[in-house]
C-alpha cells in the first residue's frame, strides 16, 4: 500500500536536493500563472521576460561578431535591442528562445539551496551591469532598477526556503510569459521578430511562432522532469 506521508529522512533528502515536491511545483506553477494574469501586479514580471528577451538578442549579437548599442524597455512589457552586425537569424531567433531558456536556467538555480543567495546576487548584478552598459534613457534605467531590486531585496531575508520558492515562481513566470508573448506576433503584419526571420529565411512567420511556443512549453516540461526525478529519488 502506498504511503503518501514523508518521513523525516526523506524530507531531509528532498530539501537537500532543492527541488520542490510535485504538489508544490503545481501550486507554484498555478500561482505564477495567476500573477501573470493580474493587472498592475503582473507588470514587473512582464519586465522580467522582456529583459531576458532583449538581453538574449544582445548576447546573440555579441556571440556572432556584432555589437550592442543599447536596449529599451517600456512599461507595457515591450522592449527593443539595438544591435550592429552579427548574424540576423541568430539575433532574431534568440529573443523568445533566450527568455524561455533563461527561465529554465533560473529554475535550476532555484533548486540549488546552498547557492540560492549567490543566484540572486548574480542575477541582480547582471541587471545592474546591463543598466550601466546598455541603459541610455531614464525609463529603461528605472525599469532595470526595479528588476535589480526584485533580485537583490530578497538577500535581506534569512529564510532560504522562501527564497527558493520565490525564485522558482519568478522563473516560471518568465517561461509562462515567454510562452504567451509570441502569440501576439500572429496579429502583426510585417512587424516583430517572426516577420524579420520570415524575410531572412522565407520560412513563414507562424512557423517561427510555433517553434518558440514549443520551446517554451518544453522548458516548463523540463522543470517538471527535474521535480519528478527528484521525487523518485526520495
Amino acid at each position: 500500500m502506498h504511503n503518501s506521508s514523508v518521513n523525516p529522512l526523506e524530507q531531509e533528502k528532498l530539501e537537500r536536493s532543492g527541488a520542490p515536491s510535485r504538489g508544490r511545483f503545481f501550486f507554484e506553477l498555478m500561482f505564477a500563472f495567476l500573477i501573470t494574469r493580474l493587472p498592475y501586479i503582473s507588470v514587473p514580471f512582464k519586465w522580467l521576460e522582456s529583459y531576458f528577451h532583449e538581453i538574449s538578442h544582445g548576447l546573440a549579437s555579441l556571440l556572432t561578431g556584432g555589437s550592442v548599442s543599447h536596449i529599451q524597455l517600456f512599461p507595457n512589457g515591450a522592449g527593443l535591442c539595438f544591435t550592429q552586425g552579427g548574424w540576423p537569424i541568430a539575433i532574431g531567433f534568440s529573443g523568445y528562445f533566450g527568455a524561455a531558456l533563461w527561465g529554465y536556467l533560473i529554475f535550476i538555480l532555484a533548486t540549488w539551496p546552498k547557492g540560492i543567495r549567490v543566484s540572486f546576487a548574480f542575477l541582480g548584478s547582471a541587471v545592474v551591469l546591463t543598466a550601466l552598459l546598455w541603459g541610455r534613457d531614464l525609463l529603461t534605467i528605472s525599469i532595470l532598477a526595479c528588476l535589480a531590486v526584485l533580485f537583490l531585496l530578497p538577500l535581506k531575508l534569512n529564510n532560504n526556503r522562501f527564497m527558493d520558492s520565490g525564485l522558482r515562481i519568478m522563473a516560471l513566470m518568465i517561461m509562462l510569459n515567454a510562452l504567451a508573448s509570441p502569440t501576439v506576433l500572429l496579429g502583426l503584419s510585417g512587424k516583430g521578430d517572426a516577420s524579420m526571420l520570415a524575410s531572412q529565411t522565407w520560412i513563414p512567420a507562424w512557423v517561427w511562432v510555433f517553434v518558440w511556443l514549443v520551446i517554451s512549453a518544453l522548458m516548463i516540461f523540463l522543470c517538471w522532469r527535474r521535480v519528478d526525478q527528484a521525487a523518485l529519488k526520495r
